[in-house]
């Protein structure tokens, strides 16, 4: 607070608090419990190893001030506004990249801000239950003598990151570079369960393409939208290592540490080109899909077919037995009024007149359908 007024930066930054406040509500004052729960873990190292666990953001500030040699690592879990302000007024980070680490939804990149390098990344983790892939976002401040990692997601593991460096103190010892090495390595290392889940999954949906499961089309493209979206935070990672591994993060930064870069390089190259395999798999097995959906509906449609033809060929049969049937009714009921004016009643051969006529109808019906192919 400054003069009773919350401290507000200038240029665009300013208007994404105000924003950021409206979507959150009111911003907890610095005294408040809540103003800590964006801090994870906050470590001051000193040549590789832990010289103070601080409890808080201005605890963090005074050790750095204490020991010149010393790197901050100071991470933050989805962190309130107030955290924000007070890294951003601390480190002087850049406007432009503070907006980007509020907002989120950004694609992996790299970019300097003087002495300072702001790195997003996509880390994925593969949901077995759901078997669906989740990503989260991950956004890395870099500068002399501290490190700021910011997540909007569970993954990626950053407490075993931080594990891992610690034991290894002369890797941590190497800087800000070092951590930001580790933390590449540990969401490239990520994509592997990733990309074995997807792989299971197509193998799965294989089965249900030539099983004849009619919901393969609509996993096929849910499939394809995550695969899509794993090359996404995949792909755009191999331009930041590869900027990495040439000097881009540090003129200072040493041979060793490039040649770790270039090994997290070789594996994420690796998951990427299984992921574009993925996608023209998928791709192939939506069109084989359509192939056998079309082939079973020409089979249904012949079966209708010969089903509409069958009862055709019957209904002609039934219709001919009638017609010839009718006949010598029609002539057994006229014979059969007995009115008085009626010659035929009192010839002697007026009965079997009336049989052969009956006969002689009903043969030539007959002769005519079958002539026909009715009979």
């Amino acid at each position: 607070m400054v003069g009773g007024r919350r401290f507000r930066p200038g240029g665009g930054f300013g208007r994404q608090l105000d924003e950021y406040e409206t979507r959150v509500g009111v911003v907890p004052s610095p005294e408040s419990p809540a103003a800590s729960h964006g801090l994870v873990d906050s470590a001051v190292y000193l040549r590789g190893h832990r010289f103070a666990s601080p409890s808080g953001l201005a605890e963090t500030y005074r050790c750095l001030q204490e020991q010149d040699d010393a790197m901050a690592w100071i991470g933050l879990y989805r962190p309130d506004i107030e955290q924000i302000t007070s890294l951003a007024r601390e480190f002087r980070l850049h406007d432009l990249a503070v907006e980007d680490a509020i907002n989120a939804h950004q694609r992996p990149k790299l970019e300097r801000y003087g002495h300072t390098l702001f790195v997003v990344l996509r880390a994925a983790r593969y949901d077995d239950l759901r078997e669906e892939v989740e990503f989260s976002e991950l956004h890395l401040f870099i500068g002399p003598g501290f490190v700021v990692t910011v997540r909007h997601g569970e993954a990626p593991d950053l407490a075993a990151v931080r594990r891992r460096m610690e034991t290894e103190a002369q890797m941590l010892a190497r800087g800000p570079e070092a951590v930001l090495y580790a933390i590449l390595d540990q969401v490239v290392d990520g994509y592997a369960p990733v990309v074995a889940g997807l792989e299971n999954d197509i193998d799965e949906i294989e089965t249900q393409v030539f099983g004849g499961d009619p919901n393969a089309s609509r996993r096929i493209y849910g499939l394809s939208r995550e695969v899509i979206q794993f090359q996404r935070a995949a792909r755009p990672l191999l331009s930041v290592l590869d900027a990495l591994a040439v000097g881009a993060g540090s003129a200072s930064a040493d041979e060793e540490l490039r040649r770790y870069l270039r090994d997290v390089t070789d594996h994420l190259t690796q998951v990427v080109e299984r992921v574009d395999g993925f996608r023209h798999l998928l791709q192939n097995i939506l069109t084989v899909n359509a192939t056998l959906v079309s082939q079973q509906q020409n089979e249904e449609m012949r079966s209708l077919t010969a089903a509409s033809y069958s009862q055709n060929e019957e209904l002609k049969k039934v219709s001919s037995w009638a017609a010839i049937l009718f006949a010598p009714t029609l002539i057994g009921t006229v014979y059969g009024m007995n009115f008085v004016h009626m010659p035929e009643l009192n010839w002697r051969f007026g009965y079997l007149f009336a049989l052969l006529l009956m006969l002689l109808v009903c043969g030539t019906l007959y002769v005519i359908f079958k002539r026909r192919g009715w009979l």
